[in-house]
């Protein structure tokens, strides 16, 4: 079961689930098929472990720089994730988890840490070895608009990192057009350009470019925020069945809880560069326990119309990360902050893999917008006859 303690300890063996689909209903309209878990677990091997990330950008010295100032953009992340699992990364934005993201691939070079891909560390790799090695490590990137290159066709787009890996020589073509056929895209758009395609469409290109070298890991960053509620649904979806498929495994970078409470088996909440709270999904979204997890999943619309629920407000700005506060990052904003919070930084600890950094969680009730109202639901048949109009009549989504 993936780990996030304050510092990893040795990996344990992670737990995972099979599957049975069911369907659920997440915002206005968003059909997501989501993967029961068994109450067997199912040990999965430790494929990706981060130890105590660091990154700092300095600001420079010129007319408007501040001296030997840094932004301090992540501070002490640690975690790990199993073979075929998907973690996912949450938090406002500007809280540190696309840098996060970005330090996995070795894409931005880390002040501190480690990260230890299949038992070996890839900050200590060269420049070439890394090269080799990005064949197992890819990324969705988060605008379907800006990441695909204007002046090449498909084709070009997909078949460029089999030629960088020497990969599919003399059928380069013939893996174009699997790869489009995998995303659900006919091999005849296979000549178009970026331009002649939906945000969609684009993103499943995207998709299909991170698979061309057949990763077993890849950073999904904000793939479907750009995208319309119904197509998001669709991705979504094909991320799951490429998953079930390849044994792939994912580090899901979102502000949707919604949409995570669908892919991810585990989660990490991130404030200001460090991670607040860590859980698998069941434990998170039922018994959060972090001041600030409870005002993210507060925001969370309900799938019903008519129905609404009372927010948990988080007051104040968040703080600048030049110069981040003594002690615990969220107790500027926290209703429940005492002096202590202002003197210690709380450690991540917790257990039955349910993490937390916070002094006074088990002092902190559930609050009441959270907490589960079954005597006054309100069966909506309305909603239940759109629902099933999407379903063909073995209850499976197409």
């Amino acid at each position: 079961m993936s780990t996030a303690p304050g510092r990893p300890k040795q990996a344990k063996a992670p737990s995972g689930g099979s599957a049975a689909n069911e369907v659920a209903s997440v915002g206005a309209g968003m059909s997501l098929r989501r993967d029961a878990v068994t109450a067997v677990p199912v040990p999965r091997p430790l494929l990706l472990r981060a130890d105590n990330l660091v990154k700092h950008f300095p600001l420079g010295r010129g007319l408007f720089g501040r001296g030997d100032a840094v932004v301090h953009a992540v501070d002490g992340v640690s975690f790990t994730l199993g073979a075929g699992e998907t973690m996912a990364l949450v938090g406002e934005s500007g809280c540190g988890k696309s840098t996060v993201g970005r330090l996995l691939l070795r894409l931005l070079d880390a002040t501190a840490g480690h990260v230890w891909f299949d038992g070996e560390d890839l900050m200590s790799l060269s420049p070439a070895a890394m090269r080799a090695r990005r064949r197992e490590l890819q990324m969705i990137f988060q605008d379907p608009y800006s990441s695909l290159n204007p002046r090449m066709t498909v084709e070009q787009t997909l078949t460029e990192p089999l030629t960088l890996h020497s990969l599919a020589v003399g059928r380069r073509h013939e893996r174009a057009a699997e790869l489009l056929d995998l995303v659900g895209l006919a091999p005849q758009y296979l000549q178009r350009y970026p331009h002649e395609f939906s945000g969609g469409q684009r993103q499943r290109i995207g998709i299909a470019r991170a698979l061309a070298v057949e990763p077993r890991l890849i950073v999904c960053d904000e793939p479907v925020s750009a995208l319309d509620v119904s197509i998001q649904a669709q991705v979504v979806n094909l991320l799951q069945d490429l998953q079930r498929r390849l044994g792939l495994a994912y580090v899901f970078i979102a502000h949707d809880l919604a949409v995570v409470k669908h892919i991810a088996s585990h989660v990490a909440v991130m404030y200001l560069g460090q991670i607040v709270e860590y859980a698998d999904k069941d434990s998170l979204f039922s018994q959060p326990r972090h001041p600030y997890t409870h005002a993210l999943l507060s925001a969370i619309p309900l799938p019903e119309p008519g129905r609404e629920r009372s927010q948990v407000l988080v007051q104040g700005d968040v703080p600048n990360p030049i110069s981040p506060p003594s002690g615990c990052r969220f107790r500027t904003r926290c209703p429940h902050a005492q002096q202590h919070c202002t003197e210690e930084v709380p450690e991540l600890s917790g257990e039955a893999g349910h993490s937390v950094a916070c002094h006074f969680w088990r002092d902190i009730a559930l609050p009441a917008a959270l907490q589960p109202d079954v005597s006054t639901r309100v069966l909506n048949r309305r909603l239940e006859q759109l629902q099933a109009a999407f379903l063909p009549k073995d209850g499976v989504h197409a």
